[in-house]
């Protein structure tokens, strides 16, 4: 059985000198009303994604399209882990992954899906729940081919999420890849390596306030493919 919290134990909010339990941020002043949002989500995540490259041309963020991708486990329990969104439209986000990994396993017994991008510096998250759908053979080839040859390699070397005796192996792996096809010539699309699409059922934009009371608006869809927009409380 497991054990009861217990209410008078501290030292979970301390670390060292840092008292977590007061750690907070003061977000600025201004947000976004309803009347400021584009027609669609796809829409307004453009006009937030390009403020987030801006930020990132300011130094204030590494990488613009990494986002959390959340899924769910056989036993109904979520894993979470961060990969690098390479396209979006009205049909939906785009990521690549080896199919055979956790991720590809979960997805394929449960596509429900969630998406967090967590632009944090600029007091900005999006927040993206709908159905994963594998992309076509034909558009995971395309990209593929757009990778720098050391991850197409990398691709092959690694059964992601499998359990692997050393790093040596790993690298030796790799090794005898890269003499198979060394740089120059094309690597082929491992069988089991593929992009998943992500269709939104709805897609929350948030962005920090004062006191906390942050602007939260979400985009959700009908039963007649229509967009509505609903403010949620903070």
């Amino acid at each position: 059985m497991h054990e009861p919290l217990r209410q008078d134990h501290q030292s979970a909010w301390l670390q060292g000198d840092e008292d977590l339990a007061a750690m907070r941020k003061q977000y600025g002043a201004a947000g976004p009303t309803e009347a400021d949002l584009a027609a669609d989500p796809y829409r307004q995540f453009e006009r937030w994604f390009a403020d987030a490259v801006r930020a990132t041309e300011r130094g204030l963020l590494t990488e613009p399209n990494a986002m959390v991708v959340s899924t769910v486990g056989p036993e109904g329990a979520p894993s979470s882990r961060t990969v690098l969104l390479k396209g979006y439209d009205e049909d939906g986000f785009v990521f690549f992954s080896n199919y055979g990994s956790r991720k590809g396993r979960e997805l394929a017994a449960n596509p429900q899906v969630s998406l967090l991008f967590p632009w944090h510096p600029i007091a900005r998250q999006v927040i993206v729940t709908g159905t994963a759908v594998r992309t076509s053979a034909r558009e995971t080839e395309a990209y593929f081919h757009t990778r720098p040859h050391g991850s197409q390699l990398g691709a092959h070397a690694s059964e992601q999420s499998s359990v692997v005796a050393s790093r040596a192996a790993l690298e030796e792996e790799y090794a005898q890849l890269a003499a198979r096809w060394p740089e120059g010539t094309e690597v082929p699309v491992p069988p089991d390596w593929g992009g998943y699409r992500v269709r939104a059922r709805a897609v929350e934009f948030w962005q920090g306030r004062q006191n906390r009371l942050h602007d939260r608006l979400r985009y959700v869809t009908g039963a007649d493919g229509a967009w509505s927009v609903e403010r949620l409380a903070p």
